[in-house]
Parts: structure tokens; sequence; C-alpha cells
């Protein structure tokens, strides 16, 4: 026989569960409805989406599934959530996108040759997209930048080195491969820190990859894709090497230069 209670403990039980599927599917909705309003152009990026209460009022669901909705944008990047502002629509997915590979990073679901390899390919495709896209302007950034590579110290070579490639990606006009490559680059600032300095710090390495950088960015002003596909492999030819000298790739798995 059942003791006293137990059945309103399983009621309860039952209630708690019912209870947290509501609020689950109410989220959703919240979630649906404002991309129904980023997809008809009543709501666009850096504004401020309606208050808590107004949309528990407008969509008929509680607080609790509005704050839920709130936070899964917010982790997404959708939004940013500022206190005593309120919310606004960002569109900023990098730190989403760094987080999700850093977590593959740590589960070993992806390495240090798939990064350099998938690195490889988007910077190839970014380059080649650049060749097309990039502006006089960009071009004499770019320049400015090789220049002050040839003189600076080895910290700001790193910096300089980084910024070289962001502007590129910015050239390649196209916002996939920029976020992608940022975020790589940010997993590489993580857990191989020192991998740029070490390639910095010996003086053929550091030739090297001037000379390819030189030919990266001549690719760019002569409109030569032959030259920025063999640029781009002697550029990661060198990283592949040093990731190998460093036990963090096994020789058999450099890319094909």
């Amino acid at each position: 026989m059942m003791k006293q209670g137990e059945n309103t403990m399983d009621e309860k039980a039952i209630n708690e569960i019912n209870e947290k599927s509501i609020n689950e599917k109410s989220y959703k909705k919240v979630i649906e409805y404002i991309k129904k309003q980023i997809r008809e152009g009543q709501l666009k990026e850096g504004e401020k989406l309606p208050a808590e209460r107004e949309l528990s009022l407008i969509l008929g669901v509680s607080r609790n599934s509005v704050r839920e909705a709130i936070r899964t944008l917010d982790i997404m990047g959708v939004i940013s959530s500022q206190q005593g502002a309120g919310n606004y629509l960002t569109g900023k997915f990098e730190n989403n996108l760094v987080e999700s590979l850093s977590m593959m990073f740590l589960l070993n679901q992806i390495d240090n040759k798939q990064i350099s390899q998938l690195r490889r390919a988007l910077e190839m495709q970014a380059l080649i997209l650049a060749i097309d896209n990039i502006s006089d302007r960009e071009i004499a950034q770019l320049e400015q930048i090789m220049s002050q590579l040839e003189h600076e110290t080895e910290e700001n070579n790193v910096i300089l080195d980084k910024q070289l490639h962001y502007n590129i990606a910015i050239a390649s006009k196209n916002v996939l491969i920029v976020n992608i490559l940022q975020a790589l680059s940010e997993i590489i600032d993580k857990f191989i820190a020192e991998l740029r300095r070490d390639i910095l710090s010996t003086q053929d390495s550091r030739t090297r990859l001037q000379e390819a950088h030189n030919d990266i960015v001549r690719s760019l002003i002569t409109k030569d894709k032959v030259l920025a596909y063999e640029s781009i492999n002697k550029h990661f030819g060198i990283i592949d090497e040093k990731l190998q000298k460093n036990g963090l790739i096994e020789s058999d798995n450099f890319m094909k230069k």
C-alpha cells in the first residue's frame, strides 16, 4: 500500500515536469518571435529589444520564460545584455564560436593539425577573394603593416602579424571567413600561445615568414592568384614545421605544400 503523502509527492513531481516542459516551449516561443521580428525588419542590429514585461504580455508567457530566452540569445551572441540599459541586438557570434571550438579542443574532438588545416584553407580562400575585392586603401594599409614588420620588436611583430591576416580576411568581404578565422586565432592564443613568438624568435623563421608575407601582399597588388596559392602554402609550411618541432603535430600530418 502507498503511504499517505506518496501520491502527493508524485503529483508534485509531475507538476514540476509539466511546468518545466511549458517553460521550455515558452522560451522557444520568445526566440521564434524575435527571429520573426528580425526577418520582417521590425528589429535591426543595434536596436533595443522590447522589455521583458512587454514580451511577456505580447506572447502570453511568464517573465521566467522571457529571461530564459534572453539568456539563450545572449550566449548565442545574438544579443548583448546591458544591466540597467536593456537588451540589444548585436549579432556578435565570435565569442560563441570561440567557446564552442575551445570545448571541442579540450574534448579532443579537434587538434592542432585540424586547426592548421582549416586556417590554411580559409586563409587561402580569403586571399583569393581579397584579390578580387580589395581596395587601394586596404592595400596601402597592408603595405604599411609590412613596413612596420621589418623594424618592430618581436612583441609588436606578433601583433602586426595578426593584424596583417585580419586585414586580408576583412578585404575578402566574407563575414563568415572573418569570424571563423578570428575564432581560430583566439584558439591559438589560448592553447598554443607561444607559437607565434616561437616562429618570430629565430632569424631563419622570421626571414622566411617575412618572405611569405611579402609574396602574399604582392599577390594582392599584382592580382596574381597563382602567387597567392604559393605564398599561403609557403606561410603554412613554416607554421607546420614549428608545430612538428614542438611536438604539436606529427610529421605525417603535414599538408602537402
